[in-house]
């Protein structure tokens, strides 16, 4: 418990403005979920969310009165979003579920923070503090988080039912905050409801997905997830959590942070057929997906060694594929290799990727015109030739060196 984060949590101006301007007259905020969770355990709190007995027309004219900004961002379930001074607080009216079917929620409001408790997914993410610093735990989410433990609130598998969701977000909890094995009741319960993670949308499985792969337990977790059979459908082929967790030790080695998209080739990519299949399979972005398939392609050049290429073949795949394909498809292949993630080869190799310029070729039509070579098809296949000797010589820069390929190209010699 860290008295110090919760005291400070409070007293971060824009969160004391929100509460003073929702709370009076008859009505109560609190702040609740995660920001309370990771307050407690003293680490970074990111977003900060709140309940309130306020109706939404309520907080809709309080923000208002008070020069708030307001977005109805789900308005028919409760939500409201307000913006004080760029810093947005989600306001929720207190709920309680009148029907589910595992991907909406028909719901009433209320005035039970208790009620309203029950009714959430985790212990650890169902605790609220009021204005006055008092935590209330009305689901012994308090005796959780001493333990790390990621539990359901009640009957686990009424909760899934209630949300499908909720069996990936037990995955990605247990892997940010969870210490130990998963909690036997939820697992058990996940996997009994696994026919429900076919209900889900793909951008919401995505959403999930990328967050487990950076939390702390990442490795972990995954492992648990993939050898559960769960995993498995939902990236649409067979995981490999064993290159997943050496990539992660890799990453700690170099001192890089957590990247989602990396760690989800390592996880799932081998081929470029992969990627397009992750694109797909999760909904990704292009630029998720581009990213996957670059690296892909710069993967294919090395699978299978045992140590890395040499500085001229990095070079050229630096040329070809840009560099962070080329850090992503190097940190891959390492993986598979399973060298130490200490490896001096691979460092120097990481290294070398990392500080040399991605090379550029210093031609083009204009300088063929200029030797009387034709626009077209034939410029076209001179490029090319130009490209493939000026990449032998070793990517020179010298200018005596580029025009002597360029006279040696331009006469055919």
């Amino acid at each position: 418990m860290s008295d110090a984060a919760i005291a400070a949590l409070l007293r971060e101006p824009k969160l004391a403005r929100a509460l003073a301007m929702l709370n009076g007259d008859g009505e109560e905020t609190r702040v609740v979920g995660g920001a309370v969770r990771n307050a407690w355990l003293d680490e970074p709190v990111a977003d900060v969310d709140l309940a309130t007995t306020a109706t939404p027309d309520e907080v809709t004219r309080r923000a208002r009165a008070a020069g708030a900004k307001v977005v109805p961002t789900g308005y028919e379930h409760g939500t409201v979003t307000v913006i004080i001074d760029g810093r947005p607080f989600e306001v929720t009216t207190l709920r309680e579920d009148v029907e589910t079917d595992g991907r909406r929620a028909v719901v009433r409001f209320g005035r039970d923070f208790a009620a309203d408790a029950r009714r959430r997914d985790f212990t650890v993410n169902a605790l609220f503090l009021d204005v006055h610093g008092a935590v209330h735990d009305d689901v012994n989410g308090l005796a959780d988080l001493a333990v790390r433990r990621v539990r359901f609130i009640g009957e686990a598998r009424q909760r899934i039912r209630e949300d499908y969701l909720r069996i990936l977000r037990l995955f990605r909890f247990h892997a940010a905050y969870g210490a130990g094995e998963i909690d036997g009741e939820a697992f058990a319960a996940a996997v009994a409801e696994r026919a429900g993670l076919a209900t889900l949308s793909r951008e919401r499985v995505r959403s999930e997905v990328l967050k487990l792969l950076v939390a702390r337990r990442a490795g972990e977790a995954a492992r648990v997830f993939s050898e559960s059979g769960l995993l498995g459908p939902l990236l649409g082929g067979v995981p490999m959590p064993g290159r997943l967790a050496r990539l992660i030790e890799i990453e700690n080695a170099r001192g890089v942070a957590p990247d989602p998209i990396r760690r989800l080739a390592a996880l799932a990519m081998l081929v470029a057929e992969d990627a397009a299949r992750l694109r797909d399979s999760l909904r990704l972005s292009n630029a998720e997906g581009d990213r996957l398939a670059k690296a892909a392609e710069a993967l294919a050049e090395w699978h299978g060694r045992a140590t890395p290429p040499a500085a001229g073949a990095l070079r050229e795949a630096l040329f070809h594929h840009g560099r962070v394909a080329c850090l992503d498809a190097l940190a891959l292949a390492q993986a598979e290799a399973r060298a130490a993630p200490d490896a001096p080869e691979w460092l120097s190799a990481w290294r070398f990727l990392s500080d040399t310029p991605e090379p550029r070729l210093p031609f083009g039509g204009a300088d063929l015109l200029k030797r009387g070579v034709p626009a077209g098809r034939a410029m076209g296949d001179m490029l090319k030739r130009l490209q493939a000797a000026w990449i032998r010589a070793g990517f020179p820069s010298d200018p005596r060196d580029l025009a002597r390929l360029l006279d040696e190209a331009s006469t055919g010699d």
